[in-house]
């Protein structure tokens, strides 16, 4: 007999997630105490200048000085966190029967909110 006759709920319980493609686990923050940034500098003036550039960004990071001959820096992470924008802050434009920001004392609607 086919079970589709008796079958009550879902067969895969709580499996929905995988079907459509969300996220179940959080994403690592770079830059944080548990996940902090790999760096390599291949001189230590720049060392001391990543490493401001890093406590001025309140960032944590792993330098690694690299003094062998054709070393290449490595720094890609640190300007990806610099060059990140900080999220746009809209007013919120005040309803049409709240009092007037301009500070006449009538509502909005009869003020400014023509």
């Amino acid at each position: 007999m086919s079970d589709k006759f008796f079958f009550k709920g879902r067969r895969d319980a709580r499996q929905s997630h995988i079907k459509y493609g969300y996220e179940t686990q959080a994403k690592p923050r770079s830059g944080s105490k548990k996940y902090p940034l790999m760096l390599v500098v291949t001189s230590e003036a720049r060392k001391l200048e990543v490493e401001a550039l890093v406590a001025e960004a309140e960032l944590h990071a792993e330098i690694e000085l690299d003094t062998r001959e054709g070393a290449v820096e490595s720094i890609g992470e640190l300007t990806v966190q610099l060059s990140k924008q900080a999220a746009v802050k809209v007013e919120k434009v005040p309803a049409r029967n709240d009092v007037c920001s301009c500070g006449s004392g009538k509502k909005f609607k009869k003020c400014c909110g023509q």
